[in-house]
């Protein structure tokens, strides 16, 4: 192969690279901020319990600022809202929106949303299960825990079903509401983990950043929202 070949061969792959970028960009930034970044920052959470024992020095300090302002009034507040992060409101309403896309026949937002949130459930337990991190033990709890801290699952889980739910709702005019709304829930419940003295921060802050990651992998690799034409002819590549 002369020269002029071989320059001409490298050519095409950087004309070809760029096409490639430029039809795909979106979905590389949404890749990087939606699953890279907030798995290096659960991995880097991780990696420190996996090495260390109890929490992060700065745990502690936001646990009992947190606690400070505790009262018999935001202790019946908190263990009531808390309960919405998983049984009395995730798992319910979970269940109604896979019943319902049942009932449509959207079956690629049924698969993505079912694949979503049950994997969020297994990815939970077992990183539970792998880094068997203990509960803080401040103060006692008007609500404990007794199974492993790291990561948070009803910070997860909240958090899994706020993006679900952003995701499904995206294309309609309620978006931006479900995405406030959504996220001040998320936020919400991680709070009241906190505040009842059964999660570090560091287990609230992996949970969300491991639920982010999956869902929107998830939502990367299915495109719930595409048909199948136009997912036939995105994934047609471009031609140099």
């Amino acid at each position: 192969m002369s020269i002029y070949e071989l320059s001409k061969r490298i050519q095409s792959f950087f004309k070809f690279l760029s096409k490639l970028l430029i039809h795909h960009w979106r979905s590389l930034v949404v890749l990087f901020l939606g699953v890279y970044f907030p798995l290096q920052i659960f991995g880097e959470l991780a990696e420190e319990v996996w090495e260390k024992e109890g929490g992060f020095p700065w745990d502690v300090p936001i646990l009992l600022a947190i606690h400070s302002t505790a009262s018999p009034q935001l202790d019946a507040f908190a263990i009531t809202l808390t309960k919405f992060g998983a049984y009395w409101g995730v798992l319910p309403l979970s269940v109604a929106i896979v019943l319902f896309l049942a009932f449509r026949r959207q079956w690629r937002l049924l698969t993505y949303a079912l694949i979503t949130l049950l994997g969020s459930v297994i990815i939970n337990r077992t990183a539970k299960l792998v880094l068997q991190r203990v509960r803080p033990n401040l103060w006692e709890s008007p609500a404990p825990e007794f199974d492993y801290a790291f990561p948070s699952g009803h910070a997860m889980g909240s958090m899994t079903f706020a993006i679900v739910l952003i995701i499904l709702t995206w294309n309609t005019r309620w978006r931006w509401l479900v995405v406030i709304g959504s996220i001040v829930f998320a936020i919400a419940i991680g709070w009241t983990r906190m505040y009842l003295g059964v999660h570090y921060p560091s287990d609230i802050i992996a949970g969300w950043m491991a639920s982010i990651a999956w869902a929107v992998g998830v939502c990367l690799l299915i495109r719930p929202h595409r048909s199948q034409r136009r997912l036939e002819k995105e994934e047609t590549i471009p031609s140099v």
